[in-house]
This record gives C-alpha cells, sequence and structure tokens, in this order.
C-alpha cells in the first residue's frame, strides 16, 4: 500500500509540473562536427606541429596542455547573509612545456640562449631586442588535415633542459624540453573544420 501511495505522489507532483512549466520538450544537444555530421569520435592528440619565426620547429614530440586560470576575488560585508559573494580577478596562463628527441636542430638552444647566453660579455647575456617570439600550434586530424590552431603570445624561454638524465643501462630516447612563460593565448577562428575525405 505504502507503494502505491508514493507512486500516486509522483504521478500527481508530475501533474502540477506540467500544468506550471508546460509538457516536457527534448532539448536538443549541439553537433559535435557540423562539416562532417557522420563524425562522433573526438580528435586523437598525436597529430600538430609548431611555429615560430615563420618556420614549423622540428621534431617536437609533446606539448603541455594549455591551461589559463582567473583567480577568484572574494567580498562579502557585515550585513550580508553567510555567504560570499564571488568576482573574475586577474588572469594567468600556465607555463608550456614544449619537448622534443635531441637532435642536430638547434632551435631549442638558440632560443634559451636569448634569455641568458653563457660567456656573453657584460651587459649582453639577455637578448632583451629578440627575447620574445609568438607561438603558433597547429592540431591535425587523423587524415593530416589542419582542424585547430593556437597562438601563444609574447612566449620566453623560462627553462632548457638539453639533456635528459643519461643512463648506460637503459634504451630510450634522448629528449631536450623548453618550457615558455607567455602573457596569453587565443584560438585562430580562421582554421574551421574541413571536410574530410571518403
Amino acid at each position: 500500500m505504502t507503494a502505491k501511495r508514493g507512486v500516486a505522489r509522483w504521478v500527481a507532483a508530475a501533474a502540477v509540473a506540467v500544468a506550471v512549466l508546460g509538457p516536457a520538450v527534448p532539448i536538443a544537444s549541439a553537433a559535435p562536427f557540423t562539416v562532417n555530421a557522420g563524425r562522433f569520435d573526438p580528435y586523437k592528440n598525436f597529430k600538430f606541429r609548431v611555429m615560430w619565426d615563420g618556420r614549423y620547429v622540428a621534431e617536437v614530440s609533446s606539448i603541455s596542455p594549455l591551461v589559463r586560470r582567473t583567480e577568484v576575488i572574494q567580498y562579502r560585508s557585515g550585513g550580508d547573509p553567510s555567504i560570499t559573494h564571488k568576482s573574475p580577478g586577474r588572469t594567468n596562463f600556465d607555463a608550456i612545456t614544449l619537448g622534443r628527441g635531441v637532435t642536430h636542430d638547434t632551435a631549442f638552444e638558440d632560443w634559451a640562449d636569448k634569455t641568458w647566453h653563457y660567456g656573453a660579455s657584460p651587459g649582453t647575456e639577455v637578448a632583451l631586442g629578440s627575447l620574445r617570439k609568438d607561438v603558433r600550434i597547429e592540431f591535425y586530424n587523423e587524415a593530416g588535415q589542419l582542424v585547430i590552431a593556437y597562438n601563444v603570445y609574447r612566449c620566453w624561454v623560462a627553462e632548457y633542459q638539453a639533456l635528459p638524465a643519461l643512463d648506460a643501462n637503459a634504451a630510450d630516447t634522448a629528449f631536450e624540453s623548453i618550457t615558455l612563460q607567455c602573457e596569453g593565448w587565443a584560438r585562430d577562428k580562421a582554421v574551421v573544420e574541413p571536410a574530410e575525405p571518403h
């Protein structure tokens, strides 16, 4: 009998909701892909290229996530209820680390040397005029078509790892990396979803 009363209450509550709000209308979700409507899988994370100074940088094999964080400013006055008002404060962009196998391409080292160059004469250790660069990160689908691009602004090298730990008993790829500080990034809205090959 108790179960029947519970069902009856639920039916009555539903009837009141329909009377007040109207009948439920299904809400269509946004299509994840508009040009390629038959695609449902998100893009994979293994096809990308990095560019600065107008050329692609050789052999980049890893990029840390693009992350921005906005500080939360909290405020309340003495007469407010026991809640805190929150508003956005300063926005910061996390450092970005690029990694690649060690080769004879010196693009990482050349840029790192602009932050501090060993052996430079006094007053020239830092190349202030060319220290900062804009970086472009291009992201491709499985077919190699450009699908998304981000421009990262006013970057400079805060950390450079020239060689990894070396181990005579290991068999692994030697990696170098740079960590970039930046002052913001934005998606290139001119890059749109391409028609995928059939």
